[in-house]
């Protein structure tokens, strides 16, 4: 492929900008410098540089990053910064967008992917995809209560909508974890809600079998590696 169209398909701008940064001698492989946009190069493990920063060629974008608070899951975002400025510019420039979204106040793992069938798959209601969220109560919680969320609640401004979690567990008087595999809005917040409680702080540790990895810091993002994917889907193993 040549370097001019690689660049491009990377997010670094529009062909002619990707020719400029080129010609401008901005782009190195194998730490030199190659200043022809035309010139060939295999994909295969292609590594580069643009401005001295490194980057690896990959044709599809799949990313997880720990959400943190105070942000919009929206290229729009009306009253706090969107999410999308957390990533690099190449990764907002080849259009990535996140699966599903999660409110400004809810922390947690946030998928993203420019890949069309990837994003269709994992934002589907009809696949049922768990996900495990870390919730924090304004009142202590009863057995009442999780056993009300395991058999369903009616949504308060939903009547005749009754929502269950396939899986709630209590961690301490405040804390529970909720597993749900619907994507309505506010969701965990409305069956909360219904059951007679309030949530005070929201975080998503799971999607699928893939767990928010302990390393990760909020705000930070990383490429999910193969064996990540393999864990996504591990939980219709």
């Amino acid at each position: 492929m040549q370097l001019e169209r690689l660049i491009h398909s990377q997010g670094f701008g529009s062909r002619k900008e990707c020719r400029e940064l080129i010609r401008a001698g901005l782009v190195t492989v194998n730490g030199e410098i190659v200043d022809n946009p035309r010139e060939d190069f295999s994909t295969a493990n292609f590594r580069f540089a643009v401005d001295d920063e490194e980057w690896e060629f990959r044709d599809k974008a799949y990313l997880m990053l720990h959400k943190p608070p105070g942000f919009e899951c929206s290229h729009a975002p009306q009253f706090h910064p969107s999410i999308y400025t957390l990533f690099p510019y190449p990764l907002v420039g080849r259009e990535i967008q996140s699966i599903g979204r999660l409110d400004q106040d809810t922390t947690g793992l946030l998928l993203f992917s420019d890949d069309g069938q990837f994003i269709h798959v994992w934002s589907s209601g009809k696949k049922q995809i768990p996900k495990v969220y870390e919730v924090t109560t304004k009142h202590p919680i009863t057995e009442s209560l999780l056993k009300t969320l395991l058999d369903g609640v009616e949504l308060n401004d939903e009547p005749g909508v009754i929502v269950a979690a396939s899986a709630c567990e209590q961690g301490s008087e405040h804390q529970l974890s909720l597993t749900i595999t619907e994507g309505k809005y506010h969701l965990v917040k409305r069956m909360v809600a219904a059951a007679g409680n309030r949530v005070e702080a929201l975080h998503r540790s799971h999607v699928g079998g893939l767990r928010l990895p302990a390393d990760l810091a909020e705000g930070k993002w990383r490429w999910l590696s193969d064996e990540d994917l393999v864990q996504l889907n591990a939980w219709q193993a």
